[in-house]
């Protein structure tokens, strides 16, 4: 029986769950649900994850969510193209890479973002400005990274790079949109700001199977970096 993905477009969660799937080799089935139409929210998904969250990881009897969680289980489970290293000293510093991400970034990233698209820059400038502070600082520290080393951990691509690959790509979106303005110079054009991101970028889209787990929705949209 194959592995189900139940899994929403442009959720930066549902996607590390798709790129760590590829990443593996693994055959999946692919249920891409509509947030319009709270499909994540059915009887169904409820019973599958109470929170009405995605992505949700279902193995034939065993049903997994939260996106580190599933990458977890697919690593134990499916130990071939590992996520998190192949000794403890990498495992944990694949962990530690993760956790200052969510850590530290995270929450201003989505903050950042969420003005954009709900055009809220102008009432939320002050909380905006604060964001793109620490942001940016984080970015500094991930550039500095990628600058000795082609993957945040390791010679591999890592649970690191796939947890931190899609915040960024959402942050680049963003940042691409008329509505974020001046925002956009601190980050765009990306080859210029942080060059070595950028390249690690390209690196990651030309990983095996990365069109298959790039937002449907997105696909319109035309870069301007």
């Amino acid at each position: 029986m194959a592995i189900e993905v139940y899994w929403g477009s442009g959720s930066p969660y549902s996607w590390r769950v798709l790129l760590a799937l590829e990443h593996k080799r693994l055959a999946y089935d692919s249920h891409p649900l509509q947030f319009s139409k709270q499909e994540h929210k059915s009887p169904q998904m409820l019973r599958m994850n109470p929170r009405g969250r995605v992505p949700v990881l279902k193995d034939g009897d065993y049903v997994v969510f939260e996106s580190l969680a599933c990458l977890l289980y697919l690593d134990r489970k499916y130990p071939e193209y590992p996520l998190f290293g192949t000794s403890a000293e990498e495992a944990g510093t694949i962990m530690r890479v993760i956790c200052e991400y969510q850590a530290y970034a995270e929450q201003h990233v989505t903050q950042i973002v969420s003005a954009v698209f709900l055009d809220q820059l102008d009432q939320q400038a002050e909380a905006v400005t604060r964001a793109m502070h620490i942001v940016g600082g984080e970015a500094r520290t991930i550039e500095g990274r990628l600058g000795n080393s082609d993957w945040l951990v390791g010679e591999q691509p890592s649970a690191a790079d796939l947890t931190v690959f899609p915040g960024i790509m959402l942050l680049r979106r963003a940042m691409e949109k008329r509505e974020s303005g001046d925002l956009r110079s601190r980050f765009l054009p990306m080859e210029a700001t942080y060059p070595a991101i950028a390249r690690w970028i390209q690196r990651v889209e030309q990983l095996p199977g990365y069109e298959r787990t790039y937002p449907p929705h997105w696909r319109d949209t035309v870069h301007r970096s």
